[in-house]
């Protein structure tokens, strides 16, 4: 996937406020928009113009492509980090949308787009118009990344998120919060916890309190904050639903052979049997041990113990004496089991 500089596309610097975002904008539409120009490259020129101006002009989704792509180049080979969108706290209700272009839709836009940005809600604009009878606020959703070990024994999390507005002088500005988050025993990724009344503030159509939601005393009218649950990358697990699948280090012997031995687990070390003849991507299941039982009643995961077998090093005179004597005296050829081999 290529990286789209949409700064670049709008022939802007980096630094611009909102009103530079707009004048840019109009100015190429009214060079390339295909109704009217003459350009032989319009129709595409005006699709990646759009684009730029669906990311720019929304304050969240700009203040998320600004801290995506610091240090990256138009067109280089771009694979996003992991969970690089935790931590910004969006407006809406979290299942996409776009702001502000005349023409096209989001299915005419990028990989990168889509990829980035197409689940990102809609950016503020401007707030909603007062009337005299009460508005709830917005809700708000964020992403967390949490350890697997947090949804095994549950926990209390600090996290911080960075909501982004436009500010006073049309840059955009991120304000940060710190929340403590009861972690449920038991959550997955993908679930959301909601915390309720820390969204948008609502107004309660009096004219007492100029911010309303908690300044005109209509907390309850405020929106909730929905956090979605991931976890972290971690080498030693994969997680599957409920599934837990760990990779299990054993040695020739002990996959030849069988026997018992000491395994790791997120809920602890245990006890297990490998059966002789073990091989490589063999798995043994623990059932009940994966992700523990929701809270709404769903049954516990299993843990899965993928067998990774590995060889000591010939590192000494006595290992390569060892695997001299194994080259001498057992028949053995890994080939013969694959078509076409020795």
């Amino acid at each position: 996937m290529e990286f789209k500089d949409y700064y670049k596309i709008l022939n802007i610097d980096k630094s611009v406020d909102a009103a530079a975002i707009k004048k840019a904008y109009r100015k190429l539409a009214r060079k390339y928009h295909p109704d009217v120009s003459k350009e032989p490259d319009a129709l595409v020129r005006m699709k990646e113009i759009n684009e730029a101006n669906a990311i720019l002009s929304d304050v969240e989704k700009r203040a998320a492509y600004d801290a995506l792509g610091s240090g990256n180049h138009a067109g280089q080979n771009f694979r996003p980090p992991p969970d690089w969108d935790a931590g910004f706290e969006f407006t809406g209700n979290g299942t996409g949308g776009r702001a502000g272009n005349s023409a096209g839709t989001d299915h005419d836009f990028s990989d990168f787009f889509a990829s980035m940005f197409s689940q990102m809600s809609q950016g503020r604009a401007g707030g909603q118009a007062r009337s005299a009878r009460a508005v709830r606020g917005e809700d708000h959703h964020a992403k967390v990344v949490i350890n697997l070990a947090d949804t095994y024994e549950g926990s209390t999390k600090t996290i911080t998120l960075r909501a982004p507005r436009l500010g006073d002088s049309g840059q955009v500005v991120n304000d940060e919060r710190t929340l403590a988050v009861k972690i449920p025993k038991g959550i997955k990724a993908g679930q959301q916890i909601r915390l309720a009344g820390q969204g948008s503030a609502g107004y309660d159509g009096s004219d007492g309190g100029k911010d309303g939601g908690k300044d005109s005393g209509s907390s309850s009218l405020n929106g909730d904050l929905y956090l979605e649950i991931q976890f972290s990358e971690d080498a030693s697990y994969r997680v599957d639903g409920r599934d837990v699948i760990r990779l299990l280090p054993v040695t020739p012997w002990e996959a030849a052979l069988g026997g018992e031995i000491e395994a790791t687990t997120p809920s602890g070390t245990v006890q297990v049997k490998i059966p002789p003849g073990s091989k490589t991507g063999q798995k043994l299941r623990l059932k009940a041990r994966g992700i523990p039982a929701g809270a709404q009643g769903d049954p516990p995961g299993d843990l899965y113990l993928e067998l990774l077998l590995l060889l000591p090093p010939a590192n000494t005179e006595r290992a390569r004496e060892i695997y001299e004597t194994m080259a001498r005296e057992m028949a053995f050829n890994p080939r013969i089991a694959i078509p076409g081999g020795a």
